[in-house]
């Protein structure tokens, strides 16, 4: 199966094929959702692309109410676009070709390879069939105990969707909610809590990860990557629900009027939610400015690679922290779990986390140009959309039409990586020769 931005061999390069995807999937999103059968009242060609953009590349900012402006048609169109954002839509390609017998070429497989972080071509099919099956299990078992516990209170047509729609937006970290006011009206709720998040934890782990849970039973045959990202994850979740408890339980405009038990559990799930989620149960606005920095530097960090989440990504930050702590005992190269992290990788965390934050800053001095609110708003929104998270203070809405373009970059910039647009703008080339050292003064 061919796209039509993909007939020139010579420019078909894994990174090009990822790019170009996502621009195929968020122009054909853009015209489907300017058709008048996809909304209530007709919106502008600028508001269609932000949210096929927001969509595809599961954010879930959005600059309207979708549950009021979208018709079913459009809600729709709107839960494929996260879906096909969410695994990727050569991915679907591929597992298209795959049902319909067909050989999958070496140019896929290379794709394949790339988009999942896979260390080698083979077996790269058999892990995408894994993965869809992962997904659509997953999914399927989630609707199922959300809809136990929406039928009762929606009745069966609403509990039903309702509980397709946030399933489907949470396992691909996407965060858009049928309600006008997100999941705010679920704080305290146990059941919707823990099935929502739950979701978005396990499709924020990453793919790789997930099959290697499942594949590999002892935690000590486990990979590295997989053993970073599992106790990473479980590590910063703890420490962050406390932190975000401590700083809001006094706050009567989030969780202070709260009984404690719901004060945890909301405390819980404000704290995992920025690992690119983007649902809340807090008006974000509310928060304190504490709470929103701490947001902020979990949605820089976001989640796994190869997942559904963006961000720097967990084991990135974990690298930077590691080989920092290993400089200031005078190791070369760090540690853990009694394996080493080669200075490639430790020179590649670098750059992710060095071009991301270029990213971030070109950004939001761009909207402050453009845009007349404050800082903090400006600094929430843009690191939001380039962690695909979806969480705002809310000015989303107000935003100018320059600005909804430049944060519908940075929520493409964001979910293909990077290093992607690295390699989309830099012409790699292998040195012949080498210079001669001289010392340059840092610090």
């Amino acid at each position: 199966m061919n796209l039509p931005f993909l007939h020139k061999k010579r420019r078909s390069t894994p990174p090009l094929l990822i790019a170009g995807s996502f621009l195929f999937t968020i122009a054909v999103g853009t015209v489907l959702l300017k058709l008048p059968a996809a909304t209530t009242v007709p919106i502008t060609w600028t508001d269609a692309m932000f949210t096929a953009a927001s969509a595809t590349t599961v954010t879930g900012l959005s600059v309207f109410d979708i549950a009021s402006t979208l018709t079913l048609f459009g809600e729709l169109v709107l839960l494929a676009l996260i879906q096909i954002g969410g695994v990727g839509l050569m991915a679907f390609a591929v597992a298209v070709l795959i049902l319909l017998g067909r050989k999958v070429g070496m140019k896929n497989r290379l794709f394949l390879q790339e988009s999942f972080s896979q260390q080698s071509i083979g077996g790269t099919v058999k892990f995408l069939r894994s993965i869809f099956a992962f997904v659509f299990i997953t999914e399927g078992i989630a609707f199922v105990l959300l809809s136990i516990v929406w039928v009762p209170k929606f009745g069966w047509t609403h509990g039903l969707y309702y509980s397709l729609f946030h399933v489907v937006s949470a396992f691909n970290n996407a965060g858009f909610s049928l309600f006008p006011d997100n999941l705010i009206g679920f704080a305290g709720d146990w059941p919707v809590t823990l099935i929502i998040s739950s979701l978005f934890i396990i499709g924020g782990l990453g793919f790789t990860v997930v099959l290697d849970l499942l594949t590999v039973r002892r935690p000590r045959s486990w990979s590295l990557h997989t053993k970073m990202m599992v106790y990473g994850t479980l590590l910063m979740n703890a420490a962050t629900m406390v932190i975000w408890f401590l700083l809001e339980f006094q706050n009567a405009k989030t969780i202070g009027g709260m009984p404690v038990g719901d004060q945890l559990l909301t405390s819980y799930f404000q704290a995992v939610t920025p690992r690119t989620a983007g649902f809340n149960m807090v008006p974000i606005g509310e928060m304190t400015d504490s709470s929103m920095l701490l947001t902020l530097v979990l949605m820089f960090i976001g989640g796994g690679s190869a997942s559904t989440a963006s961000g720097i990504k967990l084991t990135t930050f974990l690298v930077i922290v590691l080989s920092t702590i290993a400089y200031f005992r005078g190791t070369s190269e760090p540690h853990l779990f009694n394996r080493t992290i080669k200075t490639e990788i430790i020179v590649r965390s670098l750059a992710i986390a060095a071009i991301s934050s270029m990213v971030v800053f070109l950004a939001v001095f761009l909207l402050t140009v453009t845009e007349p609110f404050g800082f903090m708003p400006l600094m929430m929104e843009t690191v939001s959309a380039f962690g695909t998270v979806g969480l705002s203070v809310g000015i989303t809405g107000d935003l100018s039409p320059a600005g909804e373009w430049i944060i519908s970059l940075v929520m493409f910039l964001g979910r293909i990586g990077p290093l992607t647009l690295f390699f989309l703008l830099i012409r790699q080339k292998k040195e012949t020769f080498r210079y001669t050292y001289d010392r340059v003064h840092t610090g």
